[in-house]
């Protein structure tokens, strides 16, 4: 049975400090050792096989940047910008079939959208 844990790194220097709460503190010289140096030091502490120990990194600070806070951001910027494809996704099949509607040739629904006719086409019938 494995177990996860949350490992923060925050840079330090040269070095990132690799902190896992209620474990202890260890060192990785770059990023991509920071996982493994967690997963060590849980296995090394609590005594058990390294293989039953997972990991969990967030990169917390570099210097005053406060990464987790911006990545934080830039994730809900993401859904955002899905949720608004979405709609407008939506919209554009939703006019492509009021303009099929009126007699409106798919060729002219489709420079109207600025998409192919065949993409006016696929609207129409979603």
């Amino acid at each position: 049975m494995s177990t996860t844990y949350t490992a923060t790194a925050a840079r330090d220097g040269r070095w990132w400090t690799v902190t896992v709460p209620d474990i202890g503190v260890t060192q990785a010289r770059r990023l991509t050792e920071v996982e493994t140096m967690a997963r060590e030091l849980v296995a090394v502490t609590l005594d058990v096989p390294l293989d039953e120990v997972g990991v969990h990194v967030v990169v917390a600070r570099v210097g005053d940047v406060d990464v987790a806070a911006r990545l934080a951001a830039i994730r809900d910027e993401r859904a955002q910008a899905q949720r608004l494809e979405a709609a407008a996704r939506a919209h554009a099949a939703a006019l492509a079939r009021d303009l099929v509607a009126q007699d409106v040739p798919l060729r002219d629904v489709g420079a109207v959208l600025g998409v192919s006719h065949q993409r006016a086409h696929q609207l129409v019938q979603s």
